[in-house]
């Protein structure tokens, strides 16, 4: 028995070196870099925050314009008939816990209108504990809302639908990363923020159009698939600028309204 649980971890470690060692190498460290004021012509910019890890980072996009944050913000101004000038402070390969340094990087003075966060994945990977990661997400989304600040989470993705990863890792990341996402809109809907279930609203189509929604390395979204999930996330990123008031299937509003 013993044996057999020790065989067994030896295994997922092995794995997910494997895993490690493949996802995200053809695509290099470094996203594109997508920060600047989007469709100019309207004006009267609103201020977009991206915080996170590789996904909120646009890693894998062809281009600038193909990242998330520049998708989300192309997507936000058509519909408020206003620019949008995007800070973009993810990194690739950030975990929750990384936020912290993110929002103690930005400038000084600056306030967005919005925050937009996308992380969790590579806590997952990392095997960081689901209680571990809810704390650092709380910390981060109480920080911006005592500055007034609406806050929109995509919740973590579900990693069970990723091919390449190796079965049992494979099942085991789609547990993992199910439970992870449920703490994530736990804790943002309870702190005031909004929630978006990724897996939900945008996992079927990864699901069933893999060759369109991933970029080259098979783990993160290409261009297509970042249009996707900004195009998903965006209805929680209207209501949370007061420009929209019905959330659909998948998005999850704020559990108390303190700021």
């Amino acid at each position: 028995m013993v044996g057999g649980l020790v065989a067994g971890r030896g295994v997922l470690s092995l794995q997910a070196r494997a895993a490690r060692a493949v996802v995200g190498k053809p695509l290099g460290e470094d996203a594109h870099r997508a920060d600047g004021l989007w469709k100019k012509k309207y004006g009267d910019p609103i201020e977009l925050l991206v915080l996170g890890d590789s996904i909120a980072a646009g890693l894998g996009a062809e281009d600038p314009g193909a990242t998330f944050g520049a998708q989300l913000a192309k997507r936000l101004a058509k519909k408020a008939r206003r620019s949008v000038r995007l800070h973009v402070a993810a990194r690739v390969g950030a975990e929750t816990s990384q936020l912290r340094a993110q929002l103690a990087g930005l400038p000084a003075g600056y306030r967005p209108d919005v925050a937009v966060v996308v992380v969790g994945g590579n806590d997952v990977t990392h095997r960081v504990r689901v209680s571990e990661s809810r704390r650092h997400l709380g910390e981060a989304v109480r920080t911006l809302r005592e500055r007034g600040i609406p806050v929109v989470v995509g919740t973590c993705p579900d990693l069970g639908a990723l091919s390449v990863l190796q079965q049992p890792l494979r099942a085991l990341a789609g547990v993992s990363s199910r439970q992870l996402a449920a703490a994530q809109r736990e804790v943002v809907t309870e702190l005031g923020g909004l929630a978006v279930s990724l897996a939900d609203v945008v996992g079927p189509f990864f699901v069933t159009r893999p060759d369109e929604m991933f970029a080259v390395d098979r783990f993160h979204p290409s261009g297509a698939g970042y249009r996707r999930t900004a195009k998903a996330v965006l209805p929680s990123v209207l209501v949370a600028l007061s420009l929209a008031e019905e959330l659909p299937h998948g998005h999850h509003g704020p559990l108390t309204r303190s700021s």
